[in-house]
């Protein structure tokens, strides 16, 4: 199996964390190519830092394409293929966090690249630094599998 996460995964240094720790246990993906984990618990200093909840998720999730593509044939007379497909995989990290102090969680989202909701940064950092370091964290430990499912398509 290339894509595997260990609980806990430990997280990487943020400003006002202390060794950081998420345990993490699967969960159903919402895509059938996907593999889904929830973080059910924290370890280390994480002031304001909430788990999974339906309200506010804490998930990662690791997907492969639906469809594979192959290359295509070459140009017989140049030898080059003319348009070559790409497979991609994601890796999203969602987190709930608070955008502004008495409003509802909105989701601040990793997809190896933030998005997270205006307000939050002030609102609610440590959330967000939950997610930057929760992030680094499965980076690190996927790291050798990720490149092995980038290259044999199993997961």
């Amino acid at each position: 199996m290339a894509i595997a996460l260990t609980s806990p995964i430990t997280g990487t240094a943020q400003t006002g964390f202390t060794s950081p720790t998420y345990t993490i246990v699967a969960d159903t993906a919402p895509d059938v190519n996907g593999k889904q984990w929830a973080v059910t618990a924290l370890g280390g200093t994480q002031a304001g830092v909430t788990t999974h909840s339906v309200a506010s998720p804490f998930t990662l999730m690791f997907a492969r394409p639906r469809a594979f593509k192959s290359l295509g044939k070459p140009n017989p007379t140049t030898g080059l293929v003319k348009d070559v497909p790409r497979n991609s995989y994601k890796l999203i990290i969602r987190k709930g966090c608070t955008p502004l102090a008495g409003q509802p969680f909105t989701n601040a989202l990793c997809r190896i690249e933030f998005d997270v909701p205006a307000g939050s940064d002030t609102a609610d950092a440590s959330n967000i630094r939950a997610l930057a370091s929760v992030a680094g964290g499965a980076l690190n430990q996927l790291a050798a599998g990720t490149g092995d499912t980038l290259v044999s398509g199993i997961m």
